[in-house]
């Protein structure tokens, strides 16, 4: 046999080789397109203020918010839920000192965020000490202010301006947003909770509306639930005898069950799907 032969013989193995190996890469490259594939956890982001966590989230002063205890609703074994809200903030300044960059960054199609914002939105505009207040309404008003806390001009929007805003770049990221109205403070006139229902309640109704966001009336479900509890056992059971804003553990619980109530209520919302069945 010449060399000739022996090249030619070599030259067919090496091909035969190239040849069985490449089919074999494409029939795992088949198989693995017909394996399933691993579907990601949704995320469940929370953002508000004190009320929906207060201080660092362990009970500070005996204080919760019912962002602590939303868990206990869910199939946490589905779903991945984060509470990034922090006391003192408004729709304004959770937006401006950045702490909505940070959820935002995070966020991916098929998540979900609820927001609560209002309690702190009722406030000075360019105060030196918190300078968080927000325009009252849900208009497109706007109003430049000196900001001492910042120490520059800035342009301060209405309380339905900034849930617009959140609103916009949760659907910009093919997530769903969820406006709650505010829980009801521990305040109450002739029997009966004080509501906010032609303040904050109404202009995050219209916000969300706006936006296309789904509306939960938290505040509506909460006192209802305070008068029919009736006002000495809500002040002694779901608040501290100082503080009459945020709940103890027990009020923040009765809160977090509204909240998982106004999701279920809602058979357009998906994140109805990852609540635990009722017992």
């Amino acid at each position: 046999m010449n060399s000739t032969d022996n090249e030619s013989r070599l030259s067919f193995s090496a091909f035969a080789q190239a040849l069985a190996y490449g089919l074999l890469m494409v029939l795992l490259g088949s198989a693995c397109m017909r394996m399933p594939q691993a579907q990601r956890q949704p995320t469940l982001f929370l953002i508000g203020d004190s009320t929906v966590k207060n201080g660092k989230g362990k009970g500070d002063g005996g204080l919760w918010g019912w962002g602590n205890f939303l868990s206990a609703s869910f199939d946490t074994t589905r779903i991945h839920i984060e509470n990034h809200a922090l006391g003192g903030t408004s729709s304004r300044t959770f937006q401006t000192r950045g702490l909505w960059d940070a959820v935002e960054a995070k966020i991916q199609p098929g998540d979900f965020v609820i927001m609560q914002f209002g309690h702190n939105d009722d406030g000075p505009l360019a105060d030196t000490a918190r300078a968080r207040g927000t325009i009252k309404g849900n208009g497109e008003e706007s109003q430049e202010v000196y900001n001492p806390i910042l120490k520059k001009q800035e342009v301060v929007h209405s309380y339905g301006w900034y849930l617009r805003k959140f609103i916009a770049d949760t659907r910009a990221r093919d997530a769903t947003p969820v406006v709650c109205s505010p829980i009801p403070r521990n305040s109450w006139q002739g029997g009966k909770v004080t509501r906010a229902t032609n303040g904050y309640t109404k202009w995050a109704a219209e916000a969300a509306n706006q936006g296309g966001a789904i509306f939960i009336d938290l505040n509506q479900r909460v006192a209802d639930q305070y008068d029919q509890d009736g006002e000495t056992l809500v002040r002694t059971t779901y608040f501290n005898a100082t503080d009459h804003t945020h709940t103890i553990e027990a009020g923040a619980r009765l809160n977090a069950k509204a909240v998982a109530k106004g999701i279920r209520a809602n058979k357009t919302l998906k994140l109805r799907g990852y609540l635990r069945k009722k017992s």
